[in-house]
């Protein structure tokens, strides 16, 4: 108003800050579509790639292998540990087992599944002893009563077969307690003498599976 004093200060009211302008990325703008676009074809290529992966580590194994043995993995609740869950939702460990399941099943192999206690890593491959604790940290370890030195995850898969091969078709040897049992079945194999069943040579041309 004409003729009012200013306030004190010797400045009128200040005005607000002005509205930030839209970034090139705002909602409903024709550059977050494309970004939108462009981060999916970079997840279905993800996808396609480690899809294509898994098919021709399974098909490899099914050709060359009578009997495939893996471990019972709780990967849901391995996903849990934040360091870890990208790591392993890469890895595609469900995926993984699922293509085995249904080729061994469509070609007359034998998968076993070690269950998911079994010490296999703190168990020294080569004379048997078990730590009694080994951290997820420690990649290597020297086995106290034998001085083997091992590597974790060699060591475990060592043991893994072991175990399987124990109670397969054809050995009657002791898996040293460990639960086995044919995938997409609930019936617990114990490690007794199992009858010898035939195994047929060769696999036939696996098609469209690389």
């Amino acid at each position: 108003m004409a003729g009012q004093p200013p306030p004190p200060g010797g400045q009128g009211p200040q005005p607000g800050p002005l509205p930030a302008a839209p970034g090139p990325l705002w909602k409903g703008s024709a550059n977050r579509a494309k970004a939108k676009a462009k981060v999916a074809r970079a997840h279905r290529k993800a996808r396609t790639a480690r899809q294509d992966f898994l098919h021709r580590a399974s098909t490899r194994l099914i050709r060359d292998n009578d009997v495939i043995v893996i471990e019972d993995l709780a990967v849901k609740n391995m996903v849990r540990n934040r360091r870890l869950a990208k790591a392993i939702s890469d890895c595609g460990w469900g995926e993984f087992r699922r293509q085995l399941e249904y080729k061994c099943e469509r070609y007359g192999r034998d998968l076993l599944v070690i269950d998911r206690w079994y010490p296999s890593s703190k168990t020294c491959s080569a004379c048997g002893h078990l730590l009694a604790a080994l951290s997820l940290n420690t990649r290597t370890w020297q086995c106290p009563s034998c001085r083997t030195r091992h590597e974790r995850d060699i060591n475990a898969a060592k043991n893994i077969l072991a175990a399987g091969l124990a109670v397969g078709p054809g050995n009657g040897a002791d898996a040293c307690g460990a639960d086995i049992r044919h995938s997409g079945s609930s019936r617990v194999r114990s490690a007794v003498k199992q009858e010898p069943q035939p195994v047929t040579a060769g696999i036939p041309v696996l098609q469209g599976e690389g």
